[in-house]
């Protein structure tokens, strides 16, 4: 044992050395820019006469513009040197440049202003001009090692909140809506903001178990500036069948006394032939929900089986699709093998999600759903699924259970349950979209238990162009546990999309270097307190092997500190 805790401590010095060593260099490289001499810490100030609030590091003292600025200082007691920095207003970014390229950058700007009127700078030689962009002079009192892209301490982001109606905050009013798609099945949906003709239309999927309510937080909020829907898939929320897709023999009914539970009958109705509650026949439901009711191309975002279902229906129909986004996407559904691609192996199974459900099937699914409907079970799957249990997830608990006690709610279940896998797996579509050039973006909660966060950089992996935003805390449902941060992320990822690139991506500031990883911390207010999420950004540059070894070396540190913990 003592060997191993002084290996373990060893290791964790020598990770902590390179990463001394990575901040030293950078130390030493702002240093070769600014000056032949350290300076000791830093203090950020803005000579921008822009009003606007700055964000920075957690450990920078943070300024603000004011319209009014008249000198700025800084204390003396110690030599001054200067570098510039400019922050992105869309995304808080910052990012540190020479004063030869700082004021080669500015040189539009429409006023200037010599450094001299700054108190402390009277070394300055440069001038500093107040345009558009804000600009900051650095020097002061903490360590520079805090502006490391290592993501130990991030950059601090000020994004959005949702919507304060009980402040009087406008929210995009969201309708419910039913549209028949086939006999006896109407498909339920949501929307907003049908009233922005001009702005893109978004389409929401959701994961299995929920619904269209699920997207609540999204509908409001995105749909200020979008056309937004979000649907019910069928077998679940509110789209189960209207009417019982089975029949019960006279001897049947008074045997088991099921009359009251649908499609636990011994025969069929004609109107339910084949009918089998799978992914071919969800991305037949979008595929006609987009041409039939939306009406163009749209923006699909897919949460757990959601995420899935928008990724085969964009291998199916590339041209129907402006882009992607998997929150969470789980990478497999379904248990039997496909008829049409495995058509030898699927014979084996002689049932496979249809109605009317086998005997045998009807008893397990009658006791299982006990367990399954019962309100502790739901209360405990949702806690495991919600990383920050200070969420409010009262409403859509009480949307769950109503879904359960539909007569049609168990039989739905358990056809969805035996239905077989998809003709493509997500590996397969994951390739015909690359090859069609459809636009991939991954935002992945952390934390989450079920899809892990390797899933999600499997993906990467796998079309390394994507931008990969990873989210924590958060778990497996994070457009409803941090909707700020998944909403933020999304608008910027649409609006860089349809300005064809000139927009960067969101929590960027060039528009063109997107290789780098690098992770900051995004802050809003919810319910009058402040919140704040940590986003890992990974990179065209991204490998998993890195990955792992980032890994390996947090594993080690944990491991080290429960040793050393008496």
């Amino acid at each position: 044992m003592m060997i191993l805790a002084f290996f373990l401590i060893f290791m964790e010095f020598y990770f902590q050395l390179r990463r001394r060593y990575a901040s030293y260099l950078l130390i030493n490289m702002i240093l070769l820019i600014t000056a032949d001499q350290p300076f000791w810490g830093m203090e950020i100030l803005t000579s921008s006469t822009a009003s606007c609030c700055l964000v920075v590091n957690l450990r920078w003292k943070l300024a603000e513009n004011g319209s009014n600025s008249s000198q700025l200082k800084l204390p003396t007691s110690r030599e001054r040197k200067i570098l510039f920095a400019r922050t992105n207003q869309r995304n808080g970014s910052l990012r540190f440049s020479s004063v030869d390229k700082f004021l080669k950058k500015l040189n539009h700007g429409k006023g200037s202003r010599s450094l001299d009127s700054f108190g402390g700078l009277k070394n300055g030689n440069s001038k500093v001009f107040s345009g558009n962009s804000s600009s900051y002079v650095v020097g002061g009192e903490d360590d520079v090692g805090s502006i490391t892209e290592n993501g130990e301490s991030p950059t601090k982001v000020l994004i959005p909140g949702l919507p304060d109606e009980s402040n009087g905050e406008y929210s995009a009013p969201v309708s419910s809506c039913f549209w028949k798609w086939k006999p006896k099945l109407n498909v339920h949906y949501e929307k907003a903001g049908c009233e922005n003709v001009n702005s893109p239309p978004v389409l929401f999927l959701p994961g299995f178990g929920v619904g269209s309510f699920h997207y609540e937080k999204q509908l409001k909020d995105l749909g200020r500036d979008y056309r937004v829907w979000a649907i019910d898939f069928l077998g679940q929320g509110m789209s189960l069948p209207v009417e019982n897709p089975t029949l019960f023999s006279k001897d049947g009914a008074a045997s088991e006394g099921k009359d009251s539970i649908w499609g636990f009958g011994d025969e069929i109705e004609p109107w339910a032939n084949d009918l089998v509650f799978s992914m071919d026949l969800w991305q037949d439901q979008v595929h006609n929900f987009i041409e039939e009711v939306i009406g163009e191309p749209v923006y699909i975002v897919g949460n757990s089986l959601g995420g899935f279902v928008a990724l085969y229906f964009a291998a199916r129909y590339p041209h129907l699709v402006k882009g992607v986004t998997l929150l969470n996407a789980t990478p497999f559904w379904g248990f039997l093998p496909n008829p049409i691609r495995s058509p030898r192996l699927a014979r084996i199974f002689p049932w496979s999600g249809t109605f009317p459900l086998p005997a045998n099937v009807r008893k397990l699914i009658a006791f299982f759903w006990q367990k399954i409907s019962d309100p502790k079970s739901i209360a405990e799957i949702l806690k495991q699924v919600y990383t920050d249990h200070s969420t409010n997830i009262d409403k859509v608990f009480s949307r769950i259970l109503e879904i359960t006690q539909h007569p049609a709610a168990a039989a739905s279940f358990a056809s969805i349950m035996f239905a077989p896998q998809g003709q493509l797996s997500f590996r397969e579509t994951l390739a015909r979209c690359k090859m069609s050039d459809t636009p991939i973006c991954l935002v992945y909660g952390k934390e989450d238990p079920w899809v892990k966060p390797v899933w999600g950089l499997q993906v990467k992996q796998q079309v390394p162009e994507a931008p990969y935003y990873e989210i924590s805390p958060a778990g497996h449902c994070p457009h409803d546990e941090v909707p700020e941060a998944v909403n933020y992320l999304l608008r910027g990822w649409i609006k860089n999309l349809e300005s064809h690139g000139s927009v960067a991506l969101p929590l960027h500031e060039d528009a063109e270097v997107v290789e780098n990883s690098f992770a900051m911390d995004l802050e809003f207010v919810r319910e009058g307190s402040r919140k704040s999420v940590i986003v890992r950004f990974f990179g065209s540059r991204f490998s998993i092997w890195n990955s792992f070894s980032s890994y390996i070396k947090s594993q080690f540190k944990e491991t080290t500190s429960r040793i050393l913990t008496p």
